[in-house]
Order: structure tokens, then C-alpha cells, then sequence
């Protein structure tokens, strides 16, 4: 197992005992309003959850990686939809600030963000570049001290609760894909910028995402977030972090979905004895714990390079790959050792399943993972 110090372990028995008494009685709400998300938020806000891992001159908590990751992990095992707003909100949100931004930034934008008074989100897939994100369309043109951009985004989390939007647009057309992106501050509220509803998706039902519409949004020339075509660059370091913080996701809803099957396996009986008598069943249930506890192992493996400053791309990418898969696994042997009623919504594996998928696509797909691991080998 992984080691935890004393405080890391205070931590993530706060969050479970969070977790267990105000989002555990709420998970069906949250699947089904924004506004109970928002509620959620505004408690976690309180415990001091949305700046776990940031300095305390800006209002955080000064806590290292894995701290933040066990948070995530907890609220995971009961909320999907609230770990993934809270890791948008901190790891592509407010790091590419903390990490790029000028000192002016900081000032003006991570207290409100790191205390929870305001939401954070970015952008940077667009209608024509998921995987393939250097190639985004939005524009953004220098005109008298300021930009203007126009374009989409699709697929945002935290959109329209988020106040304050970190995106790529494009300032040097004559310069191929990402080479002509730089990245931007964008507040909601500025006028020509929209958020829209997203299409209805299969799960983390009761996270908040819709698409971003620009269209000639003026963002002051100070709002530039590191310097001209350094957008790419920006959101892929930003995306290493996202992708260890996805990894501590997925190894939550792992985790629930092992404990409810081994519940469910010893309370279910059939041909006169319980599921959890029959080798099959315990050879599934062997196999989840088992890619449960390399996950673990990998996540906070790669979140420990990262507080040590050290390389983690690969070791995230890892992280990433193992444990969504590993997450996938679980879920869909936690629906069958359910049998019929894992099919249905009386039991929560249902909704694992469908919340362990988004895992293996979000911060990079599977593929994607093997791309980068196999670029740092080669």
C-alpha cells in the first residue's frame, strides 16, 4: 500500500466523512440540477477543498500532491460529477494561472478562484480538435491594445457555473497548428461571449458542461496568459497534472465499485449460499483489487515526482492509462457480479459504469496515453 503521513491521512478522512454525509444523500440531485452542484461547491469551498495544493499567500492550503489526489479520490467513490469538478476547477483551471500567470494575474484572479467564491474552467477542444488540439480554429487578433476572439469550444466542464475561463485561441495564422496558439483569460460576462448547453452525455451526468461561443469577445492585451504562442505549451504541462488528477478519479469510483460488489457478493445468495462462495466470484473480485492497487501505486507514484519537481509526464500518462482502464474493468465486472440488477438504477454500479468510461477519454484518450508514454521511451 501507499504510505500516508498523519496529516495526509486527516485529510482524506475529512473528505470521506464529506463525502459520506453531504454527497452521498445528494447524488441523485446533483445528476439532476446544477444548482445542487453549486450547493456542494459552496461546502467544499468552506472546508478549504478548492485550493488544496496552492500557496497560502493566495488563500490556499499549501498541502503537497497527493493530498489534493486522495480528496479527489474520496469524493470519487461517492460523486463522480463532483471529484471532476473539482479537478477541472484546480488542474487545468487555476494551475496554468498559478504556473504562467503574472504577478498581477495571481493577485487578481486565484484568491477568489482558490477560496471557491468563483469557479474556474478552461477551454481548448474545439468542433474540429479533440485529440488533435494544436489545431484549433479560435481566433484571437490584436486590435488597439486589446484581442478580440472568436470561435467554440466544446465539451467544457464547469461551464456555466465557471466565472473565470482559461483557452487557446490562435494569434499567428502564417504559423502551422499548435505553433500559433497562446493561451488567454477570459472572464464570463464580457460581452459576445455565450455559454451554451452540451449535448446530453452518457455519464458524469451531474457534472456542468456546455460549449463556449466567441464572438468578437474583447480580452484586455493583460489578460495574454504567458507570452504569444506559448498556448500549447501551457495547456499541456497544465494537462500532465489533469491527467494524474483523472488517474485518483478513476481509482475512486474503483474503489466503490469493489466495495459494492464485495457487499453485494456476500449478501446475495443463490443455489443456497452467498456469490461470494463461488470461485468465479472471487477470482473478479481478486482482479479489481489487484489493478486497484497498481493504480494506486502509479497515481501517486507520478504525484510524488511532481511535488519533488522531477519530470512526470510519462509516470502520469501511466497513472492515467492503468488506472482509467483498470477503472473501466472494474465497473463492468462490478454490473456483472450484480447480474440483472446492475442493469438497473437501483443499484449505484450502474452509474459507476457509466461515470468509468468518461475516465478513459477525458485529459487525452487511452490512445493518446500510449502516444506520449511511447514518445518519452523512443
Amino acid at each position: 500500500m501507499v504510505f500516508l503521513s498523519d496529516e495526509q491521512k486527516s485529510i482524506q478522512q475529512m473528505v470521506r466523512d464529506f463525502a459520506e454525509t453531504e454527497i452521498r444523500p445528494a447524488v441523485q440531485d446533483i445528476e439532476q440540477d446544477r444548482q445542487a452542484l453549486w450547493s456542494i461547491w459552496e461546502k467544499m469551498a468552506a472546508l478549504g477543498l478548492t485550493g488544496l495544493q496552492f500557496p497560502e499567500e493566495y488563500g490556499g492550503a499549501a498541502t503537497d500532491s497527493v493530498s489534493y489526489l486522495l480528496a479527489i479520490e474520496e469524493l470519487a467513490k461517492v460523486s463522480a460529477s463532483v471529484a471532476v469538478t473539482l479537478s477541472v476547477h484546480t488542474t487545468v483551471g487555476i494551475l496554468p494561472i498559478y504556473e504562467w500567470g503574472t504577478e498581477a494575474q495571481k493577485q487578481k484572479y486565484l484568491p477568489p478562484l482558490i477560496s471557491g467564491q468563483k469557479m474556474a474552467a478552461f477551454g481548448l477542444t474545439e468542433p474540429n480538435a479533440g485529440s488533435d488540439a494544436g489545431r484549433g480554429l479560435t481566433r484571437a487578433d490584436a486590435v488597439n491594445g486589446h484581442y478580440v476572439l472568436n470561435g467554440s469550444k466544446i465539451f467544457i466542464t464547469n461551464s456555466h457555473l465557471a466565472d473565470i475561463f482559461v483557452m487557446t485561441a490562435r494569434t499567428e495564422r502564417d504559423l502551422p497548428d499548435h505553433k500559433g496558439l497562446s493561451a488567454f483569460i477570459v472572464e464570463k460576462g464580457v460581452n459576445g461571449f455565450v455559454v451554451e448547453e452540451g449535448d446530453g452525455k452518457l455519464g458524469i451526468q451531474g457534472s456542468d458542461w456546455g460549449t463556449l461561443v466567441l464572438e468578437d469577445v474583447e480580452v484586455p492585451a493583460d489578460n495574454l496568459l504567458g507570452t504569444r504562442q506559448q498556448g500549447f505549451k501551457i495547456f499541456m504541462n497544465s494537462l500532465d497534472a489533469g491527467r494524474i488528477s483523472i488517474g485518483a478519479m478513476s481509482l475512486g469510483i474503483a474503489e466503490a465499485c469493489l466495495a459494492d460488489s464485495l457487499k453485494y457478493a456476500g449478501e446475495r445468495r443463490q443455489f443456497g449460499k452467498p456469490l461470494s462462495d463461488f470461485q468465479a466470484i472471487q477470482f473478479k473480485l481478486a482482479d479489481m483489487a489487484v489493478e486497484i492497487e497498481a493504480a494506486r501505486h502509479l497515481v501517486y507514484h507520478a504525484a510524488q515526482l511532481k511535488d519533488a519537481g522531477k519530470p512526470f509526464s510519462k509516470e502520469a500518462s501511466m497513472a492515467k492509462l492503468w488506472a482509467s482502464e483498470a477503472c473501466m474493468r472494474a465497473a463492468d465486472q462490478a454490473v456483472q457480479i450484480h447480474g440483472g440488477y446492475g442493469y438497473t438504477k437501483d443499484f449505484p454500479v450502474e452509474r459507476y459504469f457509466r461515470d468509468a468510461k468518461c475516465t478513459e477519454l477525458v485529459e487525452g484518450t487511452s490512445q493518446i496515453q500510449r502516444l506520449v508514454i511511447a514518445r518519452h521511451l523512443l
